[in-house]
């Protein structure tokens, strides 16, 4: 009985991260980025990252999302743009193609994961972290605004 109590709390946990309603679309307008994201997650504004963009915290504290664009003067290609920015060691998982990046690994028990996409000039990027013992229940909404960025 206390087995499938607990199976039934982790669902309802996990269906309402994995279902969070409210999902917006941010638009950069300087470089043309929009990215879905969960605005009943990501409320709070939490600051601006280098070139433009926002970012923001969930109301507990235990995740953040920064949507950044940085304009790409030199042409750098996503692998010479991930190393310009000496990532840490340790990286559980990357990708890299010709138009973009991701990045993901696991520091001070949070996930970390980055996507960056280069396109017209531009490095449009995601940067979400979250508690590493939520990871299923993260794994949805992760892969929403991963797969929704675009740039211009």
């Amino acid at each position: 009985m206390k087995t499938l109590l607990a199976a039934i709390i982790a669902l309802c946990a996990t269906s309402s991260i994995a279902s969070a309603s409210g999902w917006r679309t941010y638009r950069i307008p300087e470089s043309g980025t929009t990215v879905d994201i969960p605005a009943s997650i990501f409320a709070e504004p939490a600051g601006k990252p280098d070139g433009y963009g926002q970012q923001f915290r969930s109301s507990d504290g235990s995740a953040d999302l920064t949507v950044q664009a940085i304009e790409n003067r030199q042409g750098l290609s996503p692998a010479e743009f991930l190393a310009s920015k000496n990532p840490p060691t340790g990286i559980i998982y990357k990708r890299i193609s010709s138009n973009f990046f991701v990045v993901s690994s696991i520091k001070r028990d949070k996930i970390w994961y980055n996507r960056c996409n280069f396109a017209r000039g531009y490095v449009h990027c995601v940067l979400i972290n979250y508690p590493a013992a939520q990871k299923r229940r993260w794994d949805a909404v992760v892969t929403r605004i991963s797969h929704s960025l675009r740039g211009g």
